[in-house]
């Protein structure tokens, strides 16, 4: 008979995850991506609850705009001190430490009440996100060698497609049932689970600390930079590109990213190494998840603002309309990882971004007299299956050319979004202007009639 998990019986942990190496590999991964998809889930899953955060806290556009980007931010800005601090502390401890502020922020986001303490709670979580997720990687990276990495590194890949879709159909189910503040407790009781249970499916032994100092400078920079970046971008789209606070939120933006690069050429112990860009394998990966991020992110978040405010569907209804996005990302990661050890990367990486084209193409026949069933589903279904190949791709490109010494850096080089959100602030915009009440804020946006077939905009 099996023993029951629970937190109060550490034994019952252990014994349930067994001695065998292999199973507490393969347990390993099923945490850590369990870890991953709650981080990739907190990118989309707010949008969908934007409306109802707006009715409840009485919102403006620009607090909705910052409760998405300011966790993007932080997680982005954060993700090489993260993936430093993974080397230089242990990949196994710096998880543990991250989804210890992620659970907790969590907690603290869901009982908001009000704009600035929301806020503030994101950060927090983008704080936590950017410790675990290079580590976490990093973790997979030095457990799994040969196929076996392949086949892991598929499955991680996969979460980033999945994560978006799902985070858009649990926002939904979400919004409709409990309310939003559920969006963010939801992550306690897995976050805690994780937490109990990792440290018996990785040992810190395996994951042993690298002595060495941490380059504090370069990481105010960076971070320092992508602020100013988001921050540039998110001014463009009140002020234009011509505006004099874009202009000088992008130049600052291009001076902190230039010192970054100087400081990183100088110190002892950078925060990242410039010269791992030299290596193609590496720049090609980064290059391609920062593309099919981008593409994927903006899909979820323009087509949930188009099927809630250009055609009346609720929450829920919008949600459940990404289910079949989420199954066809699943099965071009599945796919991807599959052949990648035959074929290397470059050929899926073609491959999935010709297919990504192909579903992009299907929605430019979006209008008000087509169906959502008939355009935007196929063509989002077979973009989101060409974009999960490319993230393994991307993955096994970029990390089958690193040292374990240099996963946690490369793994938060490869994972780092800091500028996937920047992609994506239009689209955050667009999801402010249609979730902040015009009407007075105790009516949510959703529940304003919807409009027409007829009334519908064109396309997306």
């Amino acid at each position: 008979m099996s023993h029951p998990v629970s937190a109060h019986h550490p034994h019952a942990v252990q014994a349930h995850l067994g001695s065998s190496p292999e199973r507490r590999r393969w347990a390993a991964l099923v945490l850590v991506c369990l870890a991953q998809f709650m981080l990739i889930l907190d990118v989309t899953v707010v949008n969908v609850a934007l409306p109802s955060m707006s009715a409840d806290l009485h919102l403006d556009r620009e607090t909705l705009t910052w409760v998405v980007t300011a966790y993007t931010l932080c997680f982005g800005g954060l993700m090489l001190l993260g993936g430093r601090l993974a080397d230089a502390l242990g990949a196994r401890r710096t998880v543990l430490a991250g989804l210890a502020v992620f659970t907790l922020a969590s907690l603290v986001t869901g009982l908001s009440t009000n704009g600035s303490m929301l806020i503030v709670g994101r950060v927090a979580q983008g704080i936590g996100a950017a410790l675990l997720s290079p580590a976490a990687l990093s973790i997979v990276t030095t457990t799994f060698h040969g196929a076996e990495r392949n086949k892991a590194l598929g499955v991680w890949a996969a979460l980033g497609g999945i994560g978006s879709a799902a985070g858009v159909i649990l926002g939904g189910a979400i919004t409709a049932g409990p309310g939003w503040e559920w969006v963010f407790f939801v992550n306690v009781p897995v976050g805690v689970v994780v937490l109990v249970a990792l440290p018996f499916a990785v040992s810190a032994s395996a994951q042993p600390a690298r002595r060495g100092r941490i380059d504090l400078p370069g990481a105010l920079l960076v971070t320092g930079a992508t602020a100013a970046l988001i921050y540039g971008l998110v001014k463009a789209g009140d002020v234009g590109w011509g505006g004099t606070a874009t202009l000088v939120a992008l130049v600052a933006a291009l001076v902190l990213y230039a010192g970054f690069a100087i400081v990183e050429g100088r110190v002892r112990a950078p925060l990242m190494d410039v010269r791992m860009l030299s290596r193609r394998p590496v720049l090609a990966g980064a290059f391609l998840m920062l593309v099919a991020s981008a593409l994927l992110i903006g899909f979820f978040f323009l087509g949930s603002v188009y099927l809630q405010h250009a055609r009346g569907y609720t929450a829920l209804g919008t949600g459940l309309m990404f289910l079949p996005v989420a199954v066809a990302t699943g099965i071009g990661a599945h796919v991807g990882s599959r052949l990648v050890g035959r074929t290397g990367s470059r050929p899926i990486a073609a491959a999935g971004l010709a297919l990504a084209a192909v579903g992009s193409w299907l929605l430019t026949g979006l209008s008000a007299e087509a169906g959502v069933w008939a355009v935007l589903v196929p063509g989002f279904a077979v973009a989101a299956a060409g974009l999960g190949a490319v993230f393994v791709a991307a993955t096994t490109s970029a990390l089958g050319y690193i040292s374990h010494q240099e996963a946690g850096l490369a793994s938060g080089l490869i994972r780092r979004p800091a500028l996937r959100p920047a992609w994506s602030t239009p689209s955050t915009r667009s999801a402010g202007r249609s979730a902040s009440p015009s009407s007075p804020p105790s009516q949510p946006a959703v529940s304003r009639p919807a409009r027409s077939p007829a009334s519908a905009p064109p396309s997306l």
